[in-house]
């Protein structure tokens, strides 16, 4: 067990040393790690639903970006999304439209689009993409909160 003096050196080091915004660092041993996400709350209009997604698809009306990792991708997917890991997204939506096209095979998604929906697998990295896509322009784009998670228990119903 961890002594008091111990504990409040560790926190003391915590506070006054200095944390890389999305980086991992080694204090004592310990590593942590910090991510930023807006305090906003989401718009209710950028959420799209399970049964909303359903119907989207059902009629290909959807650009769904998948912002996982490959490997997750590769394990299970949502049918005709296309993987944008997260990292790669905001220099991805910056490509030009012919650039996206060749990388991606699908058609590179227009700011003024409306049916743009991104999903990962519980809703936390869609809504990091949710943001860094508005911030681009492309401000009626959507995510879709449940994720891979809530697509796969709703489709075993």
């Amino acid at each position: 067990m961890i002594s008091y003096q111990a504990l409040r050196r560790v926190c003391h080091f915590a506070i006054t040393k200095p944390v890389y915004q999305g980086r991992m660092m080694s204090a004592c041993g310990l590593k942590t790690s910090t991510v930023t996400h807006s305090d906003r709350q989401t718009d209710p209009a950028s959420v799209v639903t399970y049964g909303q997604l359903k119907s989207m698809l059902a009629s290909h009306s959807v650009q769904l970006f998948d912002v996982r990792n490959p490997d997750e991708y590769q394990a299970g997917r949502i049918p005709d999304a296309t993987n944008i890991p997260l990292p790669q997204l905001e220099n991805s939506l910056k490509l030009s439209p012919k650039q996206f096209e060749l990388q991606f095979k699908v058609k590179a998604p227009q700011k003024k689009d409306d049916n743009i929906v991104f999903h990962c697998r519980s809703g936390k990295r869609s809504l990091t993409a949710l943001e860094i896509a508005h911030r681009l322009g492309f401000i009626k784009a959507r995510h879709y909160p449940g994720g891979y998670i809530d697509w796969e228990a709703n489709e075993k119903k």
